[in-house]
């Protein structure tokens, strides 16, 4: 932990990371609730550090991820350790960043929300669904926000993974995440799940109905030919 006392010398802004400050920025100026921004930045800067070179299927660095969540979760939650939870929970299922580390630099609140939102638990992993299950329990609707919109993200750049992902994916959205975003009584995240969802899947089926014409055509084209000559 070289960097504890050092990090703001070596953050460097990008996009993504000036895209959701300014946001919390405005957000301060007319918000009751204030966030601390500069610990904000300190989770982004170890979210870029420990994310490091992993890039999305989408081609964009992977932090760019965690920081669109948090962004998104600024709308409903403005609240520093949540946006920071946000940030991070990735780290600790996808990266070196451990819980004993997040509770050094932040807090151990912080530490215990980042485990909560991943599905690494006690050295196995579980399932979406079992997760969104154990979260509902325990009434932590804060991380089961966190998860929703971390999810609404995945499935607006789904486009990047293969077709056997999508199928998986979409279903698994419809299965878990719509009712969740009901149970929660965020309508508006529900009808973006479903409509894009819905948008996904229907521009799936025009194009297996186009692929299923084309090869009918392929194979029937010359015995039309045939009539049309005779």
């Amino acid at each position: 932990m070289n960097d504890l006392n050092c990090w703001e010398n070596k953050f460097k802004p990008c996009c993504y990371s000036d895209r959701l400050v300014t946001k919390l920025l405005l957000l301060n100026e007319t918000s009751k609730s204030k966030v601390d921004v500069l610990e904000i930045k300190k989770a982004i800067y170890y979210a870029k550090k420990y994310h490091g070179s992993q890039m999305r299927q989408s081609g964009e660095p992977y932090y760019s991820h965690p920081l669109e969540v948090a962004y998104r979760v600024a709308d409903y939650i403005f609240e520093t350790n949540i946006l920071i939870t946000s940030i991070l929970h990735d780290t600790i299922e996808d990266t070196e960043l451990d819980k004993a580390t997040i509770d050094i630099i932040f807090s151990s609140v912080i530490a215990d929300q980042v485990e909560g939102v991943t599905r690494v638990k006690i050295d196995d992993k579980i399932s979406a669904a079992e997760l969104i299950e154990l979260l509902r329990k325990q009434k932590r609707h804060d991380l089961l926000l966190i998860k929703l919109l971390d999810r609404v993200h995945n499935i607006e750049t789904i486009h990047a993974k293969s077709l056997e992902c999508q199928d998986r994916t979409i279903l698994e959205t419809m299965i878990n995440f719509l009712p969740m975003a009901a149970y929660l009584s965020l309508f508006d995240i529900e009808k973006i799940l479903d409509q894009t969802c819905f948008n996904i899947t229907s521009k799936k089926l025009h194009v297996q109905h186009n692929e299923r014409f084309l090869v009918f055509e392929e194979n029937y084209q010359p015995l039309f030919q045939e009539v049309e000559n005779a």
